[in-house]
């Protein structure tokens, strides 16, 4: 069965996304993983990965954090 991601379901996705995105961040920037959640759940990315139509959710850990980097600069 083929499942095509829709507004309605993409909450399952983005638990995986934050996770390697808070690592990421905690490990670049010296801070707690709880740090790193709350500044990544309060960004503009996280806003565009809740959004379908942004089609962030496709992309990978590296092209998230590089996003999520040249915002909290």
């Amino acid at each position: 069965m083929i499942q095509e991601v829709t507004q309605d379901n993409l909450y399952l996705l983005l638990p995986s996304k934050v996770s390697w995105l808070a690592t990421m961040l905690a490990e670049d920037k010296k801070i707690s993983i709880l740090e790193a959640i709350k500044q990544i759940y309060k960004s503009n990315l996280y806003k565009k990965l809740q959004d379908e139509s942004t089609k962030k959710w496709h992309l990978g850990p590296v092209a998230l954090y590089e996003e999520l980097q040249d915002e909290i600069l």
